[in-house]
């Protein structure tokens, strides 16, 4: 049996009751234990309170603060995502980023090409070149002795400093100085430069010095290069007796003599001694006997001497002909009336496997309009223009006196004005041409036009215009 006592202040309670406070207070402290805050949160900092009146702030050492750890910062930094920045980390999951609104045709730089990537950055190294007046080339003599004989510049500049010694002065005393830069074929081109500049004696002295050096001579081009020289002088001596010497002389001093005597104009010792040649069954190259014919055609006596080299040339086999050498057999072909020479040739060209230029097609249907084909002619000019050939001014001079022939206005009109458009003045003959056909179709008005035109460019058709009105008033 429990009794209750009272004393002021003094509570009894019962046991079981105090037992279950006991337990709730350990489940408390153990629900407390899980939830305790941090170390740096335990103790929460005083807020700053302002200094002090009068405290010099400078005078006093800056006290250390504690930096926040990475939890502070994620709880108190909150990171907030901008429109541009969300868009982009969300195109790398749908593709390209989109770029933002500025200059969008941005020109980049081009990479550097391969060399420049492999070879160091700085100046290139400049190349040593040989010095003709330099007294220390003497030394290095056998170092450039094989990029030296064969150079043009070197041996170009032999023959100016040879062309600028003293009349009474021998040119042995510039070649003695070079005589271990020089190799076999080297003085050919001296020789030539020599004849150019006008100076055939001394062309004629480095060929004597020649002969007397034994690593010099014997040389067939030095021999050919001096007869080329004194025979386009007039200063080679011929013999009575061309046979004997066309049957020493070989293939290339009997092409060059040739070349001579048509470059100084004496032609018929150029046609002596293709006939002696070709008396002896000497092959010559094909662009002598073009040059040849060239020079024959120019005066119409003697064309009677172009058929036999025209027969020749028939006869062979191969020709090495130049397009330059066609042109110009085909020009005095034309003139003499051998158009099928023009057309076999031309088929020659073009089943070759080359191109023909504009003066090919220009010759061709110039050829066809002396002989009046003017649709074969006109089949020509489409060619042409297929082939995407640049008219030149004998071109458009040759289609429109085509166009006249077949009276078509409105194509020589469009050429007419194609010639200005390439920027071409119109000749003579060409002013002529637009005003025969303009007065044929009856159009007075642009007669007047193109007699003004002419005017204008220092010609004068008023002739012709007046000769228009005569037949107009007779109809």
């Amino acid at each position: 049996m429990y009794c209750t006592v009272s004393f002021p202040n003094v509570q009894i309670v019962h046991p079981e009751r105090i037992s279950c406070r006991y337990e709730n207070t350990i489940l408390a402290a153990h629900s407390n234990r899980k939830r305790r805050p941090p170390k740096n949160h335990r103790y929460p900092r005083h807020s700053k309170q302002p200094p002090e009146f009068g405290v010099n702030l400078f005078l006093k050492k800056p006290i250390p603060t504690l930096e926040p750890t990475q939890e502070e910062e994620e709880e108190t930094n909150d990171v907030v995502w901008e429109s541009d920045e969300i868009e982009a980390i969300s195109s790398l999951f749908q593709g390209r980023i989109p770029q933002k609104p500025g200059s969008l045709d941005r020109k980049r730089a081009l990479p550097l090409p391969l060399p420049y990537k492999l070879r160091p950055l700085g100046l290139p190294t400049p190349k040593r070149l040989v010095k003709l007046t330099a007294p220390d080339v003497v030394s290095s003599r056998a170092s450039y002795a094989k990029k030296v004989y064969k150079s043009p510049t070197f041996l170009v500049g032999l023959a100016r400093e040879i062309s600028r010694l003293n009349p009474d002065e021998d040119a042995s005393i510039v070649l003695a100085k070079w005589v271990q830069f020089l190799r076999k074929g080297s003085l050919s081109l001296t020789i030539r430069e020599l004849g150019h500049m006008g100076c055939p004696e001394r062309a004629l002295q480095t060929f004597c010095w020649a002969q007397d050096q034994p690593h010099l001579f014997p040389d067939d081009w030095i021999l050919a290069s001096t007869v080329e020289v004194l025979a386009r002088n007039h200063d080679l001596k011929f013999p009575f007796n061309i046979q004997k010497l066309t049957s020493l002389a070989n293939r290339g001093v009997l092409e060059a003599m040739i070349k001579g005597f048509i470059r100084g104009g004496n032609l018929r010792l150029a046609w002596r001694v293709l006939v002696v040649a070709k008396r002896d069954k000497r092959m010559l190259d094909p662009s002598i006997y073009a040059k040849v014919i060239l020079e024959l055609g120019k005066n119409p006596d003697r064309h009677i001497h172009v058929l036999p080299l025209l027969d020749e040339l028939g006869e062979r086999d191969e020709l090495n002909l130049s397009q330059q050498d066609c042109t110009a057999i085909m020009n005095v072909c034309t003139k003499m009336g051998k158009f099928e020479v023009v057309e076999s040739l031309f088929n020659w060209l073009k089943q070759s496997g080359s191109q023909p230029s504009v003066v090919m097609f220009t010759s061709v249907i110039h050829s066809r309009y002396t002989e009046k084909k003017y649709r074969e002619a006109l089949a020509l000019v489409w060619e042409m223009e297929e082939s995407n050939c640049l008219f030149d001014l004998p071109a458009y001079r040759v289609v429109i006196k085509l166009f006249v022939a077949l009276n078509d206005l409105s194509r020589a009109t469009r050429y007419f004005s194609k010639l200005k458009e390439a920027g071409f003045s119109p000749s003579y003959g060409i002013y002529k041409d637009l005003l025969q056909i303009y007065m044929a179709s009856g159009r007075i008005a642009k007669c007047k036009e193109i007699c003004k035109e002419a005017e204008i460019a220092g010609f004068k058709l008023d002739k012709h215009l007046e000769s228009y009105y005569l037949i107009n008033r007779e109809q």
